[in-house]
């Protein structure tokens, strides 16, 4: 395994398409044994940034080095495997024959029938590329990304299509890879896997990095605490947005039984404050719950919070 320092550097990247700047003045590293989480909304530049790290694209200004060399050096040299959203599989030859292609062409390739195991496609290794499902066709590129010992692997929204028991497979092979000292970045839109896997989240916007941290760090980041309570009868919903340090507020039906009660949802940069309001109306809460963001949450608080900054 690799004893380098830095596995990727980018070093203020810039890539522009037109006057659309995909990803703008972008410096990150990353570390052997990492697992990485790229998040971002839709067009926050996280398959650019892939991308550039991959050689499929070249910088505008600035520069990347993976492994200290070229990203077109290191993939040659067997270091990167990937599994892309939107790589296409040769049609007309089996899931077997594909793999077997895969790991003859690797540097350093893995026994074919471990890499079927490992992928969790044996039982249609003899099975047609062109009549997969799509979690079955997801399966098979993981495969592919996995074919021989590389460094780094790269996953574009690995699990799109698996079903549950598929997805945790998958990661948990993920983890034995990162275990031995691999580092794994994966883009997803699924955050409870970000949440639950990633050593580290890395939060794209416009092309930039506006947050990297841990999980925990991230929901800190977002600085805001979850507040909720049921409350009976009529509900002044004016004198609860009035409370101290509110981001948002929700209402809605209880479910009770009387048919009157209401749960209120609360974001707030002061959670104490907040509460020692609510009392201070006068009402009285039950089911209080006092809890952090989740990190799905945090990531939109996060980036609403840019967006009105920059608007």
């Amino acid at each position: 395994m690799t004893t380098t320092a830095s596995v990727v550097a980018f070093d203020q990247v810039g890539k522009a398409y037109g006057a659309v700047r995909a990803v703008d003045g972008l410096t990150l590293t990353l570390h052997p044994g990492e697992t990485v989480a790229l998040l971002g909304p839709n067009g926050a530049g996280k398959s650019t940034t892939l991308d550039l790290l991959l050689g499929l694209k070249h910088a505008d200004t600035g520069t990347v080095n993976v492994f200290g060399t070229s990203p077109r050096e290191a993939i040659v040299a067997g270091r990167v495997g990937a599994m892309l959203q939107s790589g296409g599989l040769m049609d007309e030859v089996t899931v077997g024959e594909l793999v077997r292609l895969a790991c003859a062409l690797h540097p350093r390739p893995y026994k074919v029938t471990d890499v079927l195991a490992r992928a969790g496609v044996s039982a249609i290794a003899d099975r047609k590329v062109d009549k997969l499902s799509g979690g079955q066709a997801q399966r098979v590129r993981f495969a592919l990304a996995t074919a021989g010992d590389s460094d780094l692997i790269v996953l574009d929204e690995p699990t799109t299509g698996m079903d549950v028991s598929s997805r945790q497979a998958f990661w948990a092979t993920m983890r034995e890879q990162a275990g031995q000292g691999r580092t794994v970045l994966f883009a997803t839109h699924y955050l409870e896997e970000a949440d639950a896997i990633a050593d580290r989240v890395l939060v794209l916007h416009r092309g930039r990095l506006l947050a990297d941290g841990t999980a925990a760090e991230i929901k800190a980041k977002a600085g805001a605490r979850r507040v909720s309570f049921d409350l009976e009868g009529e509900i002044d919903e004016a004198a609860l947005r009035a409370l101290p340090f509110l981001n948002s507020l929700t209402v809605s039906n209880s479910g009770s039984a009387a048919g009157s009660g209401q749960t209120v949802r609360i974001q707030s940069t002061d959670a104490d404050a907040t509460v020692h309001a609510l009392y201070g109306l006068g009402v009285y809460p039950r089911n209080l719950e006092v809890a952090g963001l989740g990190l799905e949450q945090a990531f939109v608080a996060i980036t609403e919070a840019e967006e009105a900054r920059q608007s």
